[in-house]
């Protein structure tokens, strides 16, 4: 129901309204024959009033916002000008009074429309004013918009009905170059983004260079690292738009001011430039709907993504397993908040611990198994081996034996691309949790029953407890530097939600009906990473993504690499080729497998050899195992020089 406020403001509208109309009479009577008289100078002005107010009813004019007045409102308003005029019209020919002049109808509508739309805009143009920097207030800052496309129309339509939002635009760069030259809503188009360096460095010589650049477009990869670096050689800050969605005009409700136009960060994930990959949800529903699925580590990075991620799949249960209990609590919670409907149980346990597990196993009978709990900073699991050891290698093996025992179809090990040709310790105790999986795959496999067990390989997700980027972000909070170890050193990054998604999609290649043949011998997945992001290049990304200025107003400083890195990983072994899946994203390492029983007792010899405290009897039974690591162990002692 509509507030006093309401109908009063409606009445004064219908009230300004038809006194216009009714100036609209004598006004269009002169222009079309200004020879004659005013026409019945009474009650042609109350019917041209009642004619407007009659013919503008189903444009709603009465309740327009005029402060909001746009291309719509005004078309409503040449609607009822040409409907008021034609009543008006038809009116004083049923009643045989004749028409100053043929063109009259015309030139009423037309004095209608100007009458009725002038006032509106004048309105609102006015408000705009009013509404702009009060005393004491800054002056807005200089921007210019980047891509000149729908994104920039609604942008400059939303910062005109928000002139407190503190930007004064003064000019766009387009994204395509039949663009410059033109104008969007009266600013230029200065130039493309190949041209926004030369563009910058012009207004700065010209004393008009902004202190942000607005991008409206859907930029991400290269040609936003390009824009980046050309913003930061002019010390020129760079935001994103607000989405479509939150673009709405602002309303004053209870006295409160209008909220701002907020601008959003650019994220280091728009770097990637990842193309989306098409995922085949169905099949993935197929998989889990309706069935038991137990996710290890279930309150780390990966596994909670796991967790969400299937439970939006329509499990019968989910049953979250971890050994930390605030971690725990925090999926369980989400979880019950966006997938109430979903069955849950909340599991504390320790996947070294094989009594507990196996107990475990027993009650719940899962189907499905992702195991994502592991040990995986390394420099943390050169500090603790013989705990890397027993979480990776036996604690893999405590899971599958178990799942194995509790009658599970499928099991999906979450590995890593530290496990080629690994130079730590936590590379070479998940290759051998690979060589595990691998071997009993291919048993089940060869007897026609018995688990399958799927192993997908990828590296580092951005944001990932302990990764590098939460690390930067940190450093970043407390002023610098950012420490990285190598200026040469290199990792592939994708972001968590897209490595969850391909390993779900593993998941049923590798353990559908219709598994892959490479699956069928115990092939290893792995998920397509792109190219190598060099670290340093990161380090000084973020920097920028802050506002600030590497080496200016942020180090960079090399520390050296740590115990068990090394400058490059690697996807694939080179006995490994890879071999299409014909999934997008995903690849396949053709297998070096090893018999069940031999993996098996050499990760009992390590487990007791680590129990005993043992290192070096464990670590010898690892090395003749995964021939091919070559530990690191000392890292590098000398730093590069800073850069």
């Amino acid at each position: 129901m509509a507030s006093r406020r309401s109908v009063s403001r409606i009445a004064l509208n219908v009230l300004f309204d038809g006194t216009l109309a009714a100036l609209a009479v004598p006004l269009a009577r002169w222009l079309a024959s200004p020879e004659g008289g005013i026409l019945h100078p009474v009650w042609p002005l109350a019917l041209g009033a009642a004619a407007l107010l009659a013919g503008g009813l189903p444009f709603r004019l009465s309740t327009q916002y005029w402060r909001f007045a746009g291309i719509g409102d005004l078309l409503s308003v040449a609607g009822a000008s040409l409907g008021g005029a034609g009543l008006f019209a038809l009116v004083l020919t049923l009643a045989g009074v004749p028409l100053p002049s043929p063109s009259f109808p015309v030139v009423h509508a037309l004095a209608l429309l100007v009458l009725l739309g002038v006032p509106r805009v004048a309105y609102r143009l006015s408000q705009r004013r009013r509404g702009g920097r009060g005393a004491g207030e800054a002056e807005p800052s200089a921007a210019l918009l980047v891509g000149a496309e729908e994104g920039t129309d609604l942008f400059l339509r939303a910062l005109a009905d928000e002139p407190r939002a503190g930007l004064r635009v003064s000019g766009v760069i387009a994204l395509s170059a039949r663009q410059p030259g033109r104008r969007i809503q009266g600013q230029p188009i200065l130039g493309t983004l190949a041209e926004v360096g030369a563009v910058l460095a012009r207004l700065r010589t010209e004393g008009r260079l902004p202190g942000l650049l607005v991008v409206t477009a859907e930029l991400s990869g290269a040609d936003l690292a390009c824009l980046l670096e050309a913003a930061d050689r002019e010390g020129v800050a760079v935001r994103r738009a607000p989405r479509p969605t939150a673009l709405h005009p602002p309303q004053r409700r209870g006295g409160a001011e209008p909220g701002g136009i907020q601008l959003r960060n650019v994220m280091i994930e728009d770097l990637l430039n990842r193309p989306q990959v098409p995922l085949d949800r169905e099949a993935m529903a197929r998989l889990v709907q309706g069935r038991r699925v137990l996710v290890t580590g279930a309150g780390g990075t990966i596994g909670s993504e796991l967790a969400r991620q299937a439970a939006a799949l329509g499990p019968e249960t989910l049953v979250l397993l971890d050994n930390g209990e605030y971690a725990l609590w925090q999926i369980d919670l989400e979880l019950s908040e966006s997938h109430p409907q979903v069955r849950r149980r909340a599991m504390i346990a320790d996947i070294r611990d094989e009594t507990r597990l196996r107990a475990i196993f027993q009650d719940v009978r899962p189907e499905l198994v992702f195991h994502a709990a592991a040990l995986k900073h390394v420099p943390m699991v050169e500090a603790n081996p013989l705990e890397g050891l027993l979480t990776n290698a036996a604690g893999t093996r405590h899971v599958a034996d178990a799942a194995r025992a509790a009658g599970a179809l499928a099991m999906v090990l979450i590995s890593t691309d530290k496990a080629v040709n690994p130079t730590s310790l936590m590379g070479a105790s998940k290759r051998l949790a690979e060589m595990y999986c691998q071997a009993l795959d291919i048993a089940a496999r060869t007897a026609g029953s018995g688990m399958r067990c799927v192993t997908v390989r990828f590296g580092n997700v951005l944001g990932s407890t302990g990764s590098v980027v939460p690390l930067f972000q940190r450093q970043l909070e407390r002023g610098g530097p950012l420490t990285v170890t190598h200026p040469d050193m290199r990792r592939y990054f994708m972001t968590v939600r897209e490595a969850v998604g391909l390993v779900l999609q593993a998941s049923v290649l590798g353990a559908g009906e219709a598994a892959l043949p490479g699956a069928r011998e115990g092939g290893i997945f792995v998920l397509d990473m792109g190219e190598p992001v060099k670290i340093v290049d990161l380090a000084r990304q973020m920097i920028r993504l802050a506002g600030l200025r590497p080496e200016i107003d942020v180090e960079v400083r090399f520390t050296g690499l740590r115990p068990g890195e090394k400058l490059y990983e690697e996807l694939f072994h080179g006995r490994e080729p890879p071999a299409p899946t014909g999934t997008p994203g995903l690849l396949m390492a053709t297998p070096r497998t090893a018999d069940p029983a031999i993996v098996g007792r050499a990760i009992d010899e390590i487990a007791a050899a680590c129990r005993a405290l043992q290192e070096r009897q464990a670590l010898a039974t690892l090395a003749r195992m995964v021939p091919e690591f070559e530990h690191n162990a000392a890292g590098s002692a000398a730093a590069p020089a800073k850069g």
